[in-house]
């Protein structure tokens, strides 16, 4: 019998330890030049947050009008996307319109300002931003539906 079949060869294919360090330290490199970028933008991520929202509730609203003909009116309000109004609701879609069966609130804690019609078109959708009253400049600013790209 051949001795050297019963040698188990080892495999150098894994990481050494110096090479694991070189990552490791690259990572925190690396996170140390991110994470303060990152964290020094909350108002910045709050607003796009809340046009994300918006552009959500936008979708439903369309799904909402083409099942019953026009938009929520602002009386009905955004909560028509999860209970069926008393109304003007035709073919209201039997569980709503919003995934979670609730209104979101705005990434400050307060209610999206809907109105229809609206001002700026059919229906007009508005947050009024970190200090929650009209207008502001910077984290204060009106993020509103007919602005968003």
């Amino acid at each position: 019998m051949d001795e050297h079949k019963f040698i188990k060869k080892f495999d150098d294919s894994g990481f050494t330890l110096i090479e694991l360090m070189v990552v490791i330290v690259i990572l925190g490199i690396l996170i140390g030049i991110v994470a303060p970028r990152i964290m020094d933008r909350p108002g910045e991520a709050k607003q796009v947050k809340a046009k994300i929202q918006i552009e959500g509730l936008e979708s439903a609203l369309k799904l909402y009008k083409l099942d019953n003909g026009t938009y929520p009116t602002t009386e009905q309000g955004l909560q028509a996307l999860v209970d069926a109004p008393s109304t003007g609701a035709k073919k209201w879609r039997k569980g709503g319109y919003i995934e979670k069966s609730k209104i979101p609130k705005d990434p400050w804690e307060n209610e999206f300002i809907y109105l229809s019609p609206g001002i700026h078109g059919d229906h007009d959708m508005t947050s009024y931003g970190a200090d929650g009253v009209p207008g502001g400049e910077g984290e204060n600013q009106d993020i509103n539906s007919w602005e968003i790209e």
